[in-house]
């Protein structure tokens, strides 16, 4: 097999980045061919080398030269399908998503969904600033139901424009069960496709996958 790891390993020499694969595949089976051309007819005629031999080396280049294009064309398939996808997911653009990341405040009310452990007898809302800073602690129904923040301090004084996160901790018998990033609205400004998955852009430049989003409104 050491024939064809030689021919393999010379591949990038000719291969410019303009081509194609199967331009790069049929250019290296040639140079294959002339190199297996060249071992047979250099071979020692008192121990020539098997006939198996050649025809294994064959194949193998084969399935190297088969999966190569196989690549390509699931790879045009990924791509088709993620333009299909960025399309399909145009119609997001303007609309507010439900997902667990920060949110970011204008001054406008910003609606949390919290999902509290269901067992828990005490439910915590915790608000922090971009610095991981606690700002305050409420403690909040066991409910799902949707929460309106208004943006002020308990003082009434309101918070400046910007970033922030929302946790929810849910406790029982003094004992926390969870304490995650509560799901919030916020208004979808772009959708990108990065390294084949769907991200969005919100306000205030937070970035989600599109997978994490589990609900959209007007």
């Amino acid at each position: 097999m050491e024939l064809l790891q030689t021919a393999a390993t010379s591949r990038p020499s000719f291969a410019p980045q303009a081509e194609t694969s199967e331009t790069v595949i049929s250019s290296d089976f040639e140079t294959f061919l002339k190199m297996l051309t060249v071992q047979m007819e250099n071979q020692d005629p008192l121990d020539p080398t098997d006939s198996a031999e050649y025809a294994m080396q064959l194949a193998t280049f084969s399935g190297v030269e088969q999966q190569v294009l196989t690549n390509d064309l699931l790879n045009a398939l990924m791509l088709q399908m993620n333009t299909t996808g960025m399309a399909q997911m145009a119609d997001w653009v303007g609309k507010e998503a439900r997902a667990p990341v920060p949110a970011y405040f204008d001054g406008s009310p910003v609606t949390i969904a919290p999902n509290p452990a269901a067992v828990a007898d005490k439910v915590e809302l915790l608000v922090l600033d971009e610095d991981g800073t606690e700002l305050e602690r409420t403690e909040i129904a066991v409910s799902a139901d949707p929460i309106e923040w208004a943006g002020t301090s308990p003082d009434g004084t309101p918070y400046p424009d910007g970033v922030y996160e929302f946790r929810v901790i849910s406790s029982a018998n003094g004992e926390v069960l969870i304490n995650e990033t509560a799901d919030v609205y916020a208004r979808v400004q772009e959708v990108r496709s990065e390294n084949g998955q769907a991200i969005l852009l919100l306000d205030g430049d937070v970035a989600v996958l599109a997978s994490d989003v589990s609900a959209l409104r007007e």
